[in-house]
């Protein structure tokens, strides 16, 4: 994926510069434009070949063509990135990355369907093809220089708001008292820098190491850490200025030791889940986490650097087989 700031200019040779979802339309009426771009963005002035990596594609009437003679495959330059095999225009495509990188609590299905025209299907695999393509530029290390708060919430229906039917079982505790596998709540765990960068991820449980590894592998030793008092994160002082904050006896603040800023990420996370999503399957969670976590640490950039951002880390193809098996 090239890193080109080449400035691409649109209809009627205007500079190419939007700022809202009318403005993004205005510039791509037509697929050709919406092509031009991406081409601009993924390869600059250097087409390459997505089949064997050669610099030297000839353009074609209908894309490129390879001139390499071991390979010679025809190709556009949606092949090898989430639009691969779509047969939505790039238009539709750019206004609904333009829609679900901007709303910070996401877009439903429902919702982006009724937007642009489309089914609820398809919009449904549209955002998770998004999701495939925010997850590319999540960060994996968090900077050592700053406070790194670690906090961890649930993700579920409370026990009360269940139907009698799908509440654990008294007899059994592992079934529902319809005899269905009972799930308990999923743990997500995060890590965030103050006016920093935030790192989701999904944990089997509290209990055990993999909290403990999950957080060495995000954050370098010797960093400060910030925790609730919670017995998991004992370990922490290991490697670690490890400070906690007492909630149990309602102590929030303590000078400059706190985790509110993991708390107000929690409060807009659990109100995207709640009120856009409804429900989130244990299989898809993972995604869910990196859209929420890539949108927030995009939160900074204008509309149309935070969609460049993100085309420049679009090369993940994901099909509908891969998807829902």
């Amino acid at each position: 994926m090239s890193n080109s700031s080449t400035i691409f200019t649109g209809v009627n040779n205007k500079i190419m510069e939007f700022k809202s979802l009318i403005q993004l339309l205005d510039y791509f009426q037509d697929e050709k434009t919406c092509i031009e771009y991406y081409e601009n963005i993924r390869w600059g002035k250097e087409p390459a070949c997505p089949h064997c990596g050669s610099l030297k594609p000839y353009k074609t009437n209908v894309g490129w063509k390879c001139s390499d003679s071991d390979c010679y495959k025809k190709f556009t330059v949606k092949v090898g990135t989430i639009f691969e095999n779509s047969k939505l225009p790039m238009r539709t495509w750019l206004a609904a990355i333009f829609l679900a990188t901007s709303h910070k609590k996401g877009i439903s299905s429902v919702q982006l369907a009724s937007d642009l025209g489309i089914t609820q299907k398809t919009a449904w695999f549209v955002l998770h093809r998004i999701r495939e393509m925010l997850k590319q530029n999540k960060p994996q290390l968090l900077e050592g220089d700053k406070v790194v708060e670690a906090d961890e919430t649930y993700v579920g229906a409370k026990e009360k708001n269940k139907h009698k039917s799908k509440r654990k079982s008294e007899d059994n505790p592992l079934l529902t008292n319809d005899g269905s596998i009972y799930r308990e709540k999923r743990v997500v765990l995060g890590l965030i820098e103050r006016s920093g960068k935030v790192i989701l991820k999904h944990v089997k449980s509290k209990e055990g190491e993999e909290i403990d590894d999950f957080i060495k592998s995000h954050v370098p030793k010797g960093s400060t850490i910030y925790t609730d008092e919670y017995g998991g994160y004992s370990r922490l002082k290991l490697h670690y200025s490890h400070e906690t904050i007492k909630h149990r006896v309602d102590i929030y603040v303590d000078g400059d030791i706190h985790t509110n800023t993991m708390e107000s990420f929690w409060s807009v996370f659990k109100r995207g889940l709640i009120g856009i999503y409804h429900q989130v399957s244990e299989k898809h969670l993972e995604r869910y986490l990196d859209e929420f976590s890539t949108r927030f640490n995009a939160r900074f950039l204008g509309h149309q650097d935070r969609i460049e951002t993100f085309l420049r880390v679009s090369e993940s193809y994901l099909s509908y087989k891969r998807l829902v098996a």
